[in-house]
């Protein structure tokens, strides 16, 4: 093997496995989801949309759950910061254009606001935080936001750059960079939350779709 083909092999060995990062960044977001459940006695984590006195009685009575599912989405983040690294990393050397770094600025912001709606929805389990009413609902509604609709949305960049940065060359599959696409878009569009209650609805769909796209796009982009 010539220098030049060692140097260009040699980084993608050094790279994690993109598909084994999707599934621990799902697995941990999912489990914070599920554990966080079932220590509340099976009441979900309230909407912010919801009766405030029923929120404000959840986190004063139930703060182990909040505090797991929070460490838990904190904790998805750390995959999710490989992923966006290892998957620019990969884009860069198969691309052109502007899609590897629409994907690293989109994985970028999608685990900032990951690790802020974890952070302070761990905050809301502080016994004096949760004295003050007016305090927990500013704090509810601000988890909400960063770990809905600013980190689905961040991540239905980090969706369509990658997509976008496989369709000249059909990196991956034909499905699946449309699927990949129509997820996108469907994230960008929960941006309307933030005006109509009622779009709130597109957050799970894009949210769940979204991890499982970026896990099979993981298994399936190849290192070259």
């Amino acid at each position: 093997m010539s220098a030049e083909s060692h140097a260009l092999h040699k980084p993608a060995a050094l790279e994690p496995p993109l598909g084994g990062l999707g599934v621990a960044v799902a697995g941990l977001f999912v489990a914070g989801l599920a554990i966080s459940t079932i220590r509340a006695g099976g009441s979900p984590f309230p909407s912010p949309f919801g009766d405030a006195g029923d929120a404000l009685a959840y986190f004063r009575d139930r703060p182990s759950a909040v505090r797991t599912g929070a460490v838990l989405q904190y904790a998805s983040a750390i995959p999710l910061t490989l992923y966006t690294a290892a998957a620019a990393a990969r884009l860069r050397r198969v691309a052109n254009g502007f899609g590897p770094a629409l994907a690293a600025i989109g994985g970028a912001l999608a685990v900032v606001f990951l690790i802020c709606s974890g952070l302070v929805s761990w905050a809301l389990t502080v016994p004096e935080v949760v004295s003050d009413p007016a305090l927990v609902r500013g704090l509810h509604t601000l988890a909400f936001l960063c770990g809905g609709p600013a980190n689905v949305m961040a991540t239905g960049l980090l969706i369509a750059g990658i997509a976008l940065s496989a369709l000249p060359r059909q990196l991956l599959t034909p499905w699946l960079i449309s699927a990949g696409l129509v997820i996108a878009v469907i994230a960008l569009c929960t941006t309307a939350a933030l005006a109509v209650t009622a779009a709130a609805f597109l957050l799970p769909i894009a949210r769940f779709t979204g991890m499982a796209w970026l896990i099979a796009a993981g298994f399936l982009l190849p290192r070259s």
